[in-house]
């Protein structure tokens, strides 16, 4: 929360001087906009690029009772909203929050428990089309061009001589979307319909802040341990698990001083739970490829 100000300074800045129209959507819990807005006003920073912020409602049931603050009405009256701007309730149903969809993703926030409210969030990219098949369409007289592209997007063809041709003809399966689900801090999750979103996640990132001979203490000030990392993995039987969040007390086995452990031992505890798939130890500037699904 406190780098990103900076962040979106850092962006600004990269994008030069010219102010441009590329639109920059932020989403988490409510009192951030205020935030943001306060943060940028009091160290007189511009950004060359428009913003909105949508805010979620967090609930009751994420934090410990004493720590629950209800910032709406203070965002309501202290920070008035923009035409775009929204704040979002939770599905009833679910608990779960719709943040965006469109051609090629939809975007959905959950509730997760922590010392404060959290939220867990999961990017689904839609199937994509199959692959034509070019030696059907020639043999049925589709010549290339525009109809081919009707065709790869699901619309059924008539030719010059009558003949109507579908989709399901000449284009092969949908190649599956991948997911990607990102959990912040948490010691739990809370939203009834998180496990399914997340399932089947290519990849996961869950915290693991302790190892699992503290469980008590990680959970005590709202965090998880590898072990609870990988339950939550095998219940959405995710294909990869990656692990972030690691107390100071960690360090790979180069970068040990005298008091340190070896954050080796965190993806040792989480593989001896997970089910048949890897886990990874998360560190700065770590890319991950996701492939596309092969299909047969």
């Amino acid at each position: 929360m406190f780098g990103l100000p900076g962040l979106l300074c850092t962006v600004s800045l990269q994008c030069g001087s010219t102010p441009t129209k590329q639109h920059v959507d932020i989403y988490g819990p409510v009192g951030l906009r205020s935030f943001i807005r306060m943060s940028l006003e009091v160290s007189h920073s511009q950004l060359v690029f428009p913003y909105t912020v949508h805010e979620l409602l967090p609930s009751e049931d994420q934090c410990p009772a004493e720590e629950f603050r209800d910032f709406s009405r203070y965002t309501r009256d202290c920070c008035s909203l923009s035409s775009d701007e929204q704040i979002i309730a939770a599905d009833p149903t679910d608990g779960t929050y719709c943040l965006l969809e469109n051609e090629q993703f939809t975007v959905k926030a959950f509730k997760l428990y922590h010392r404060i409210p959290s939220f867990g969030f999961v990017i689904d990219e839609k199937d994509r089309p199959g692959k034509l098949d070019v030696n059907k369409l020639r043999e049925l007289g589709v010549p290339p061009g525009p109809l081919y592209g009707k065709l790869k997007l699901g619309s059924a063809v008539t030719l010059e001589n009558g003949q109507t041709i579908s989709p399901c003809d000449v284009v092969g399966d949908p190649v599956p979307g991948r997911k990607v689900c990102i959990l912040g801090d948490c010691s739990g999750v809370t939203a009834s319909g998180a496990a399914r979103l997340c399932q089947d996640a290519d990849l996961l990132v869950h915290e693991a802040t302790l190892d699992d001979s503290q469980m008590d203490k990680a959970k005590e000030h709202g965090h998880s341990t590898p072990k609870m990392a990988a339950d939550f993995a095998n219940l959405c039987s995710a294909k990869r698990l990656v692990l972030n969040h690691f107390s100071q007390r960690y360090k790979p086995p180069g970068l040990m001083s005298e008091g340190d452990e070896d954050v080796t031992i965190l993806k040792t505890q989480a593989e001896n739970v997970l089910i048949g798939h890897s886990v990874i130890l998360a560190e700065d500037f770590l890319t991950i490829n996701i492939p596309l699904q092969k299909l047969s």
